[in-house]
């Protein structure tokens, strides 16, 4: 088992290795007093694994309780929060207990946000089931719910108590959802190594999961710990989200999460290229990564309805949009754009 610590305003470790899904319950007892767990999930993942997840906290002494709503994008909204923090209220949970996250992204999301506001803050662990949640989204405590307008546009930063992560629970990953969580796997290639780069290419991440996963972690590590909040360093995690959130948003969420990205990477190296940062070669080396991946790389809106999308983005401040931009495998820079220039940035 692979332990990595996580230090900022509320520490914690998140925790990689395999049959950790089925330590839950006792993982639980070493938070300190806990009576009551709710255990938030989708439609999806509780079929596979909620009853195994249930009897195990049962098991350890603690009263569960289950909250599943419909798996998607879609229903990462302020009804279904509504839904959860009213249960919450009704089964009288209190700032002692505790909320399991068991899931993807999407629901560590929506889990972790009715944590942080739920009484003022109660405490929450996140257990991933997608190789997405898994080395990106469960670390770092961004939580969110969409709006109509907008991905994540309701949200805070809250940290989870514990990050349970069981390599196992990806055996049933559909291929489209693993294919997903290579886009983040890429993306921290692209920022930060082209070692990790180079192991991708030669084994598939599949085949060296636990090694994937911990890399992810362990350079997620170094940028939520310099900046929690998301006001410097962290901002290079955005790599292919701007465009990427637009073409969700366009999709009506029909595009994956994972796809939007690898898009907004392919889109923003092009766009690199065109504003005379990185070179064709290094753009040559990210399109064959998302290909060998068997990731979409055209953007198929019009640059116009991606800019329109893109000025709601949160990470507008001050008329400039900050764009995560790669100079080579293992090398991004920020620039900031002023919104009157951003057709040069977007369409390519």
């Amino acid at each position: 088992m692979i332990n990595i610590d996580i230090k900022n305003s509320g520490s914690y470790t998140v925790k990689i290795g395999s049959g950790l899904l089925d330590t839950i319950g006792e993982e639980i007892k070493v938070l300190g007093k806990v009576s009551k767990v709710c255990i938030v999930t989708d439609s999806n993942v509780s079929d596979l694994y909620g009853g195994r997840v249930s009897e195990n906290i049962k098991a350890a002494g603690f009263d569960t309780c289950n909250f599943v709503f419909p798996f998607g994008e879609q229903s990462k909204n302020l009804n279904v929060y509504r839904d959860l923090v009213e249960m919450l209220c009704e089964n009288r949970f209190t700032r002692s207990d505790l909320i399991v996250a068991l899931g993807g992204g999407v629901v560590g999301d929506l889990a972790g946000f009715a944590a942080a506001t739920f009484q003022r803050g109660i405490r929450y662990i996140q257990v991933p089931t997608t190789l997405l949640a898994a080395v990106d989204s469960s670390v770092g405590g961004k939580t969110a719910v969409d709006l109509t307008n907008g991905k994540n546009q309701v949200g805070c930063f809250y940290q989870p108590s514990l990050v349970l992560c069981d390599p196992d629970t990806l055996a049933t990953l559909p291929e489209e959802q693993y294919r997903c969580g290579c886009a983040e796997v890429i993306k921290y290639a692209i920022l930060r190594s082209r070692e990790f780069y180079d192991d991708l290419m030669k084994l598939p991440a599949s085949e060296q999961l636990e090694h994937v996963i911990s890399t992810c972690v362990e350079m997620k590590k170094l940028y939520v710990q310099e900046d929690e909040f998301d006001t410097g360093a962290r901002m290079f995690l955005n790599l292919g989200h701007t465009i990427g959130h637009a073409v969700e948003t366009l999709s009506s969420y029909t595009t994956l999460h994972g796809q939007a990205v690898a898009i907004g990477m392919a889109s923003i190296a092009r766009s690199a290229v065109h504003n005379g940062i990185c070179s064709e070669k290094t753009l040559s080396d990210i399109l064959a990564i998302l290909e060998k991946y068997g990731l979409p790389t055209e953007n198929p809106y019009p640059a116009a309805d991606i800019i329109k999308v893109m000025l709601s983005d949160k990470k507008l401040i001050g008329g400039n949009l900050n764009l995560i931009v790669p100079e080579e495998i293992g090398k991004c820079k920020i620039v900031a754009v002023k919104t009157e220039e951003l057709e040069r940035w977007v369409g390519f």
